[in-house]
């Protein structure tokens, strides 16, 4: 059969997302490698720069899709994004590239820039000092706010803390040394919902309601995704937010406050979408891979032994 070329697919974790992304490509004609930016490397000898990347060495790979980027200390993530800027350096199509995963991996700068932008998100405090932290909690709870504690890197809910009370804050500790406090924006008294929209090459595709058993929506802490109609304030917003972090494709979390103003939670730059696919008409793989083989810069087309 005809391969058009070869996709590595980032990830430590392939699963269901990664088997998505494989048929996918699989039916275009292009073949794919699930690959660990653990296991790839500079190579820097002789004049020649190259990098390894693990079932594509020498060559490289066509394109690159990330699906995932493993933890690690600071030197070993730095690593990681590095190889996906060497890359991008190189000529090949990274989707996301480092760049955007730095922007949104961190959620201080996600906040700083979407604010800096004039999009609208709950009122957000990043500290170092907990000196300086903790007078700054103290003070909104104090005038009747709750606060959600978020580490500065991580996903899925993960590790996340509702100050109700200015007596919690003694079990509040920073996470690696940093404070991240966001206003808590409370959809209803008793019925708990967010909207995640899936935003792909500029528009948004789909959104689905994410209702909690309490106050975290996030499907993997629990959470059921409903179908939700994109109207055009959720579509705006989600739109806006990934143009201003400069993305191929995102997740952009939003909730609306009593009164119906919508804000910005966050925005994912490797989000998941099973749960969304769960309750969309369209085939949420598909329209990402047709938009990154659409971007792909060199293309080529292979014939290779029928197996």
């Amino acid at each position: 059969m005809k391969i058009h070329g070869r996709v590595a697919i980032i990830t430590d974790d392939p699963g269901w997302h990664g088997r998505c992304l494989s048929d996918a490509l699989c039916s275009r004609g292009y073949a794919s490698s699930m690959v660990s930016l653990t296991e790839c490397a500079y190579r820097l000898d002789d004049g020649v720069c190259t990098i390894d990347i693990p079932g594509f060495y020498p060559q490289l790979p066509d394109g690159v899709f990330v699906r995932g980027i493993a933890g690690g200390t600071l030197e070993q993530v730095v690593f990681y994004l590095n190889v996906l800027h060497g890359l991008r350096h190189a000529g090949v199509k990274v989707y996301n590239d480092g760049r955007a995963i730095e922007r949104t991996v961190d959620k201080a700068l996600t906040s700083f820039l979407l604010q800096e932008a004039g999009i609208s998100m709950p009122p957000t405090w990043v500290f170092s000092n907990r000196t300086q932290a903790m007078h700054t909690a103290r003070h909104e709870l104090l005038s009747g706010y709750q606060l959600v504690f978020k580490p500065l890197f991580g996903s899925q809910g993960e590790g996340l803390q509702l100050i109700r009370h200015v007596d919690m804050l003694d079990q509040v500790f920073g996470y690696n040394g940093i404070y991240y406090f966001q206003r808590f924006i409370c959809s209803c008294a008793d019925n708990y919902f967010d909207w995640r929209v899936f935003v792909v090459n500029g528009k948004a595709i789909s959104a689905a309601k994410r209702s909690g058993t309490h106050w975290l929506n996030n499907v993997a802490q629990g959470g059921i995704c409903e179908p939700a109609s994109l109207d055009n304030n959720l579509r705006q917003l989600a739109e806006k937010a990934v143009s201003v972090l400069n993305m191929d494709y995102g997740g952009v979390d939003i909730i609306a406050d009593a009164d119906n103003r919508l804000y910005v939670l966050e925005v994912n730059s490797v989000p998941a979408w099973k749960g969304l696919q769960k309750v969309c008409q369209l085939s949420v793989a598909d329209c990402l891979v047709d938009d990154f083989l659409s971007k792909l810069k060199h293309k080529k087309c292979v014939q290779i032994a029928e197996i």
